[in-house]
């Protein structure tokens, strides 16, 4: 169970990143609409992309379950994340393929309704050709980790 200063730490960090902790509202039970949402740049992926976090926090070895909202023709290079990820498609378009390498031919089409389950360490890229929204849930932490560091937005924002 979370302390007292351990959740007023985590909601003064979420409120800093502008993001609204909306699993935070109502103690471990939540009923969230479209509307409830709150929408921001999710900074460790390629610039363009919104999140969502609906249950967190991202960081620690929890539940968590957000949203991204990604535009059309929007590419999110090779990569792999340290924990299970569980993706189902909302809306639009995304196509998800395995490798090193961002490769269109490789890539397979999921349509709304589609899940894609990627195991810890799973080299994988995807992309969109009409705007997005997909869904990412697991247990933490999340984490992004570019097969080629040049590929990371987060290493460009630290040179600016």
């Amino acid at each position: 169970m979370m302390t007292k200063f351990a959740a007023l730490g985590l909601l003064t960090a979420v409120a800093c990143l502008g993001i609204q902790p909306v699993w935070a509202e109502h103690a471990g039970h939540a009923m969230v609409t479209p509307k409830q949402l709150v929408w921001a740049d999710a900074a460790s992926l390629p610039a363009g992309a919104k999140l969502a976090i609906i249950e967190g926090p991202l960081t620690e070895a929890a539940p968590f379950m957000f949203r991204l909202k990604l535009p059309a023709n929007y590419q999110v290079p090779a990569h792999w994340h340290p924990t299970v990820e569980h993706v189902t498609v909302l809306s639009g378009t995304f196509y998800m393929g395995l490798g090193d390498k961002l490769d269109t031919s490789k890539g397979k089409l999921l349509p709304v309704g589609s899940v894609a389950i990627m195991q810890p360490k799973t080299t994988h890229f995807a992309y969109t050709r009409e705007e997005a929204v997909v869904q990412v849930h697991g247990i933490g932490p999340w984490g992004i980790h570019y097969v080629n560091p040049a590929d990371d937005p987060r290493k460009a924002a630290r040179a600016n």
